[in-house]
C-alpha cells in the first residue's frame, strides 16, 4: 500500500524539486500539487491523502493557517512541514498542531529520506491488523525515546515532543467520558493527527503514566486501549 502524498507549495520549481525527491523514496505515491491552501482543501475533499508536504510561506492562506484549518475540520492527514521558516514560533505552532516532522530549507536529500522513511515505518505498522511483540516494541522505541532528567531532577520531554501538544492530549484525556480510551478517541477530540497522538501515548505509557492493553472488537481487529494509572496524575506533573 503506497502512501499518497500531496505537495502544498506555491513555487512550482520547488514543488517539482520536492516531487523529484519524493519519487526517490520507495513506498510513496505523488497524488498531486496544490499551489495554495484553498487548492489543498479542495483536493483533500476530492481524494484520500495520507501525507502533506507543507510549506509555511504561501500567499493568502499560510501553511500554519491551513494546518489549523485541517485540524479544526477533523482531517486525519499527516503533515511534514518543509519550509524556510526557522523561527521558534512557527516550529512550535506546527508541532503543536500535529506535524510529524519539520524540515528547514535548504535541506539535504538524506534528511528528507530519513523523514519519509521514519514516517513510512510508523504508517505501515499502524495499518497492520496484528502486531507481534517485537514490532510493537520497535514502534514504541521509535516513537517514545527516553526522557532526559536535568540536574534539578525535573523531567524534560524526548526530542520531537512538545509541552503544548502534551498538555492538549492530557486535557483531552481528562475530559473523556470513558476512562479507557484509544488513539482514535483522542485524535477525534484534539486537533492532532493519529500518528502524533500515538507517539505521545507511547511516551506516557513508557513513563508509567498510562497502561496499555490489547482489545479485540466484534470483528476481531485488535485495538490498543489506554487508561491512566492511579499514580499517573502525579507523574504527569513532572513533564508539565
Amino acid at each position: 500500500m503506497n502512501i499518497k502524498v500531496l505537495i502544498v507549495e506555491d513555487d512550482p520549481m520547488v514543488a517539482k524539486f520536492n516531487r523529484h525527491y519524493l519519487e526517490q523514496v520507495q513506498g510513496f505515491e505523488f497524488a498531486g500539487w496544490a499551489a495554495s491552501g484553498d487548492e489543498a482543501l479542495k483536493m483533500l475533499a476530492e481524494q484520500e491523502i495520507d501525507l502533506l508536504l507543507l510549506d509555511i510561506y504561501m500567499p493568502r492562506t499560510s501553511g500554519l493557517q491551513l494546518l489549523s484549518t485541517l485540524r479544526e475540520q477533523g482531517s486525519k492527514a499527516d503533515i511534514i512541514v518543509i519550509s524556510a521558516a526557522s523561527d521558534n514560533a512557527s516550529i512550535r505552532k506546527a508541532l503543536q498542531n500535529g506535524a510529524v516532522d519539520y524540515l528547514i530549507k535548504p535541506f539535504e536529500f538524506a534528511r528528507f529520506q530519513a523523514a519519509l522513511s521514519a514516517y513510512r515505518e510508523d504508517f505501515r505498522l499502524m495499518h497492520k491488523e496484528h502486531l507481534s511483540q517485537e514490532q510493537l516494541d520497535k514502534l514504541l522505541r521509535h516513537s517514545a525515546p527516553e526522557a532526559e532528567e536535568d540536574k534539578s531532577g525535573a523531567q524534560s520531554l524526548p526530542k520531537g515532543l512538545t509541552e503544548g501538544t502534551l498538555e492538549s492530549i492530557w486535557d483531552t484525556i481528562k475530559q473523556l467520558p470513558n476512562p479507557v480510551f484509544s488513539t482514535e478517541d483522542i485524535s477525534s477530540q484534539a486537533p492532532i493527527s493519529r500518528i502524533s497522538v500515538r507517539k505521545y501515548l507511547a511516551f506516557l505509557t513508557e513513563a508509567g503514566i498510562l497502561e496499555m492493553e490489547l482489545s479485540y472488537g466484534a470483528v476481531g481487529r485488535p485495538v490498543y486501549m489506554y487508561k491512566v494509572k492511579p499514580e499517573g496524575h502525579e507523574l504527569i506533573s513532572k513533564y508539565r
